[in-house]
Protein backbone atom coordinates (compact mmCIF):
# COMPACT_ATOMS: atom_id res chain seq x y z
CA UNK A 1 0.00 0.00 0.00
CA UNK A 2 2.81 2.44 0.89
CA UNK A 3 4.59 1.76 -2.40
CA UNK A 4 1.37 2.41 -4.31
CA UNK A 5 0.80 5.66 -2.38
CA UNK A 6 4.39 6.81 -2.89
CA UNK A 7 4.05 6.24 -6.63
CA UNK A 8 1.36 8.93 -6.90
CA UNK A 9 2.19 11.26 -3.98
CA UNK A 10 3.65 14.70 -4.58
CA UNK A 11 3.33 14.56 -8.35
CA UNK A 12 1.97 18.06 -8.99
CA UNK A 13 4.55 20.57 -10.16
CA UNK A 14 1.88 23.27 -10.06
CA UNK A 15 1.31 22.74 -6.33
CA UNK A 16 5.05 22.84 -5.64
CA UNK A 17 5.36 26.08 -7.62
CA UNK A 18 2.35 27.61 -5.83
CA UNK A 19 3.71 26.75 -2.39
CA UNK A 20 7.12 28.08 -3.40
CA UNK A 21 5.65 31.39 -4.56
CA UNK A 22 3.92 31.78 -1.21
CA UNK A 23 7.01 31.01 0.87
CA UNK A 24 9.18 33.33 -1.22
CA UNK A 25 6.59 36.12 -0.94
CA UNK A 26 6.47 35.79 2.84
CA UNK A 27 10.28 35.71 3.12
CA UNK A 28 10.58 38.81 0.91
CA UNK A 29 8.09 40.59 3.15
CA UNK A 30 9.73 39.55 6.41
CA UNK A 31 13.18 40.82 5.45
CA UNK A 32 11.89 44.37 4.91
CA UNK A 33 10.16 44.37 8.31
CA UNK A 34 13.60 44.47 9.90
CA UNK A 35 13.93 48.08 8.67
CA UNK A 36 12.26 50.10 11.41
CA UNK A 37 11.21 53.74 11.18
CA UNK A 38 13.17 55.78 13.77
CA UNK A 39 11.17 56.64 16.87
CA UNK A 40 9.69 60.16 16.88
CA UNK A 41 10.83 60.79 20.46
CA UNK A 42 14.46 60.48 19.36
CA UNK A 43 14.15 62.88 16.39
CA UNK A 44 14.43 66.60 17.09
CA UNK A 45 15.18 68.00 13.66
CA UNK A 46 16.49 67.33 10.14
CA UNK A 47 20.02 66.50 11.28
CA UNK A 48 18.79 64.03 13.90
CA UNK A 49 16.56 62.34 11.31
CA UNK A 50 19.44 62.08 8.83
CA UNK A 51 21.64 60.59 11.55
CA UNK A 52 18.92 58.07 12.47
CA UNK A 53 18.43 57.08 8.84
CA UNK A 54 22.18 56.60 8.41
CA UNK A 55 22.01 54.19 11.33
CA UNK A 56 19.64 52.03 9.27
CA UNK A 57 22.27 51.36 6.59
CA UNK A 58 23.12 47.84 7.85
CA UNK A 59 19.45 46.85 7.66
CA UNK A 60 19.03 48.46 4.22
CA UNK A 61 22.14 46.80 2.78
CA UNK A 62 21.28 43.35 4.15
CA UNK A 63 17.70 43.77 2.91
CA UNK A 64 18.92 44.51 -0.60
CA UNK A 65 21.35 41.58 -0.49
CA UNK A 66 18.70 39.17 0.75
CA UNK A 67 16.10 40.39 -1.74
CA UNK A 68 18.59 39.66 -4.52
CA UNK A 69 19.35 36.28 -2.93
CA UNK A 70 15.67 35.36 -2.86
CA UNK A 71 15.12 36.59 -6.41
CA UNK A 72 18.05 34.59 -7.76
CA UNK A 73 17.00 31.38 -6.01
CA UNK A 74 13.35 31.85 -7.02
CA UNK A 75 14.43 32.10 -10.66
CA UNK A 76 16.71 29.08 -10.21
CA UNK A 77 13.96 26.95 -8.73
CA UNK A 78 11.39 28.03 -11.32
CA UNK A 79 13.86 27.24 -14.10
CA UNK A 80 14.17 23.70 -12.82
CA UNK A 81 10.42 23.24 -12.37
CA UNK A 82 9.81 24.50 -15.90
CA UNK A 83 12.04 21.73 -17.28
CA UNK A 84 10.46 18.93 -15.25
CA UNK A 85 7.68 16.91 -16.88
CA UNK A 86 6.36 15.86 -13.48
CA UNK A 87 7.33 15.51 -9.84
CA UNK A 88 7.29 12.60 -7.43
CA UNK A 89 7.25 12.21 -3.67
CA UNK A 90 11.03 12.45 -3.28
CA UNK A 91 11.34 15.53 -5.48
CA UNK A 92 8.50 17.19 -3.61
CA UNK A 93 10.27 16.68 -0.28
CA UNK A 94 13.55 17.98 -1.70
CA UNK A 95 11.74 21.20 -2.60
CA UNK A 96 10.05 21.26 0.81
CA UNK A 97 13.54 21.17 2.34
CA UNK A 98 14.59 23.95 -0.05
CA UNK A 99 11.66 26.08 1.12
CA UNK A 100 12.51 25.33 4.75
CA UNK A 101 15.95 26.84 4.17
CA UNK A 102 14.36 29.80 2.34
CA UNK A 103 12.22 30.39 5.44
CA UNK A 104 15.40 30.71 7.54
CA UNK A 105 16.78 33.56 5.42
CA UNK A 106 14.86 36.35 7.25
CA UNK A 107 16.52 35.18 10.48
CA UNK A 108 20.04 35.06 9.02
CA UNK A 109 19.40 38.46 7.41
CA UNK A 110 18.32 39.97 10.73
CA UNK A 111 21.30 38.40 12.49
CA UNK A 112 23.73 39.84 9.95
CA UNK A 113 22.10 43.28 10.10
CA UNK A 114 22.37 43.30 13.89
CA UNK A 115 25.99 42.06 13.96
CA UNK A 116 27.24 43.23 10.58
CA UNK A 117 30.89 43.48 11.68
CA UNK A 118 31.04 39.96 13.16
CA UNK A 119 32.38 37.13 11.01
CA UNK A 120 30.16 34.49 12.58
CA UNK A 121 27.02 36.32 11.48
CA UNK A 122 28.38 36.54 7.92
CA UNK A 123 29.39 32.87 7.88
CA UNK A 124 25.95 31.79 9.10
CA UNK A 125 24.37 33.88 6.33
CA UNK A 126 26.66 32.19 3.80
CA UNK A 127 25.77 28.74 5.17
CA UNK A 128 22.11 29.62 4.55
CA UNK A 129 22.95 30.34 0.91
CA UNK A 130 25.13 27.23 0.66
CA UNK A 131 22.23 25.08 1.84
CA UNK A 132 20.00 26.53 -0.86
CA UNK A 133 22.58 25.85 -3.56
CA UNK A 134 23.16 22.25 -2.42
CA UNK A 135 19.42 21.54 -2.39
CA UNK A 136 19.01 22.90 -5.92
CA UNK A 137 21.86 20.65 -7.03
CA UNK A 138 20.20 17.69 -5.27
CA UNK A 139 16.88 18.53 -6.93
CA UNK A 140 18.37 18.61 -10.41
CA UNK A 141 20.55 15.52 -10.00
CA UNK A 142 17.62 13.55 -8.60
CA UNK A 143 15.28 14.68 -11.40
CA UNK A 144 17.83 13.65 -14.05
CA UNK A 145 18.41 10.25 -12.42
CA UNK A 146 14.67 9.63 -11.96
CA UNK A 147 13.79 10.59 -15.54
CA UNK A 148 11.70 13.59 -14.50
CA UNK A 149 13.26 16.06 -16.97
CA UNK A 150 11.25 16.80 -20.10
CA UNK A 151 12.35 14.88 -23.17
CA UNK A 152 12.35 18.08 -25.25
CA UNK A 153 14.60 19.98 -22.83
CA UNK A 154 17.66 21.56 -24.52
CA UNK A 155 20.53 19.13 -24.98
CA UNK A 156 22.90 21.24 -22.87
CA UNK A 157 20.43 21.96 -20.07
CA UNK A 158 22.15 19.61 -17.61
CA UNK A 159 25.56 21.27 -17.91
CA UNK A 160 24.01 24.77 -18.01
CA UNK A 161 22.05 24.25 -14.78
CA UNK A 162 24.91 22.62 -12.92
CA UNK A 163 27.55 25.12 -14.02
CA UNK A 164 25.40 28.10 -13.06
CA UNK A 165 24.74 26.75 -9.56
CA UNK A 166 28.32 25.61 -8.97
CA UNK A 167 29.90 28.84 -10.24
CA UNK A 168 27.51 30.90 -8.13
CA UNK A 169 28.35 28.87 -5.03
CA UNK A 170 32.07 29.29 -5.70
CA UNK A 171 31.59 33.05 -5.88
CA UNK A 172 29.50 33.05 -2.71
CA UNK A 173 32.28 31.09 -0.98
CA UNK A 174 34.87 33.63 -2.14
CA UNK A 175 32.65 36.39 -0.80
CA UNK A 176 32.35 34.63 2.55
CA UNK A 177 36.12 34.12 2.72
CA UNK A 178 36.62 37.87 2.36
CA UNK A 179 35.23 38.25 5.87
CA UNK A 180 38.76 37.33 7.00
CA UNK A 181 39.61 40.84 5.82
CA UNK A 182 36.32 42.56 6.61
CA UNK A 183 32.65 41.61 6.58
CA UNK A 184 32.05 44.77 4.56
CA UNK A 185 34.30 43.37 1.81
CA UNK A 186 32.26 40.16 1.88
CA UNK A 187 28.94 41.96 1.60
CA UNK A 188 30.14 44.27 -1.18
CA UNK A 189 31.48 41.31 -3.19
CA UNK A 190 28.29 39.28 -2.73
CA UNK A 191 26.02 42.19 -3.72
CA UNK A 192 28.08 42.93 -6.85
CA UNK A 193 28.05 39.25 -7.79
CA UNK A 194 24.29 39.07 -7.28
CA UNK A 195 23.69 42.17 -9.37
CA UNK A 196 25.72 40.55 -12.14
CA UNK A 197 23.45 37.50 -12.02
CA UNK A 198 20.21 39.46 -11.69
CA UNK A 199 20.77 42.36 -14.09
CA UNK A 200 23.41 41.11 -16.54
CA UNK A 201 23.46 37.32 -16.21
CA UNK A 202 27.00 36.68 -17.36
CA UNK A 203 29.52 34.41 -15.76
CA UNK A 204 32.78 35.99 -14.70
CA UNK A 205 34.43 33.42 -16.97
CA UNK A 206 33.35 35.16 -20.15
CA UNK A 207 30.26 33.10 -21.03
CA UNK A 208 26.61 34.08 -21.09
CA UNK A 209 24.31 31.50 -19.55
Amino acid sequence: MDKLYNKFAGGSLERIAALSDGVFAVAMTLIVLEIHVPGRADIQGERALAHALAGLLPEIVTYMMSFLTLGIFWVGQQTQLNHFKQADRNLAWIHMAFLAVIAVLPFSTSLLASFITLRLALVLYWLNILGLGLLLILSWRYAVAAGLVKADAPANIDSAVMERIVYAQILYAIGAALCLISTYWSIAFIVLMQMNYAIAPMQFFGKRR
